[in-house]
């Protein structure tokens, strides 16, 4: 993003307008973190400022300040469509194409709303006036420190833009662990807890408050868990009904990919979860190293996001999407090995 892009948008927000924020479906940590941190600095600054998720986000996220006031599309329609069709800037944060908000696609891209992305996946489509996409950022939420601050209002950044930014950061670092994490990700989050966020409490809220389903689901996935090992590669799959056996919740599996990641020797590891009400196959990947799942994904599973950490989806069975992951892994033996 220019200076010259940075001083328009300056020149937009002088005066209140009619504002949408929108994140992607299944929205996670950054999506939220990002999304809320964004919502309470323009309402600073006397906006009407709207958010709008394509559908619920887990029961982790729902102490972030300001999550109440998230709206959902898919459970009031009508609402979210005219909020953005009266909108004068649509922000999107946290996804670079349109179909990753699922049945919002065609309101948002029909919208004749002034559209701002935010954004650090790779190959962000052409459809925003000002884009501001950063592979090499930690997260969206780290992005929209660096956005509030390029407008010259870092001073403004209070407890719960402090607190929402924190969430975001923390959560798509892996608690600062991933390689995206830089020094300067450290030295954001020093001012943020300088500005009032609670480092301890953000992490409890996250991590640290599990149910005894979520617990044994988990326990489940882990049962499940399958290691390939010419390939580095680590697999779990969890069926609609092991879901149902323990009452699945959504964000219930967050994070138990990393389970298979963290096994010594691994550079590649899949979780594939079976949604029969949507009719697919959920799956994530993650890797270690320079093995990227972006491309692998894109490639074959319908997919895509980071090097070290994406998603797709299969429209075949539970069984015969493992097959054909195992079946591709061959033709991936140099780069895994290599590794």
């Amino acid at each position: 993003m220019t200076k010259t892009d940075i001083q328009s948008i300056k020149q937009l927000l002088a005066t209140p307008k009619n504002i949408v924020i929108v994140a992607h479906k299944n929205p996670d940590g950054d999506a939220i973190g990002s999304t809320l941190a964004l919502y309470h600095y323009l309402k600073k600054s006397k906006h009407n400022t709207t958010v709008i998720m394509p559908n619920d986000f887990p029961e982790f996220l729902k102490w972030a300040p300001g999550n109440e006031d998230i709206l959902k599309h898919d459970s009031q329609t009508q609402v979210c469509e005219g909020f953005i069709k009266a909108a004068d800037i649509l922000f999107t944060l946290d996804f670079n194409a349109f179909h990753r908000t699922g049945n919002m696609e065609t309101v948002l891209a029909s919208s004749k709303a002034l559209k701002i992305m935010i954004d650090h996946h790779q190959l962000p489509d052409n459809y925003a006036a000002y884009k501001f996409s950063d592979v090499s950022m930690s997260s969206t939420a780290e992005m929209v420190y660096h956005f509030i601050n390029m407008l010259g209002d870092s001073q403004n950044i209070d407890y719960n833009i402090a607190t929402c930014i924190y969430l975001g950061i923390m959560t798509d670092t892996g608690s600062f662990r991933f390689p995206s994490t830089t020094s300067k990700t450290h030295q954001i989050i020093a001012q943020l807890i300088d500005k009032g966020a609670n480092n301890a409490e953000i992490h409890n809220n996250v991590y640290d408050t599990n149910s005894y389903q979520r617990l044994q689901l988990l326990g489940c996935a882990l049962s499940n868990l399958k290691v390939i090992e010419t390939y580095k590669t680590a697999y779990i799959t969890l069926s609609q009904d092991e879901l149902n056996r323990f009452n699945y919740k959504k964000g219930d599996t967050e994070g138990v990919v990393n389970y298979g990641l963290s096994l010594q020797d691994i550079v590649f590891a899949a979780i594939f979860i079976e949604d029969k009400q949507e009719g697919i196959i959920k799956i994530s990947f993650r890797s270690k190293g320079n093995f990227s799942v972006n491309e692998f994904s894109r490639a074959h599973f319908n997919g895509g996001g980071h090097n070290n950490a994406a998603g797709g989806r299969s429209e075949l069975t539970l069984q015969d999407t493992v097959e054909k992951f195992i079946s591709i892994l061959p033709s991936y033996n140099k780069a895994l090995n290599d590794d």
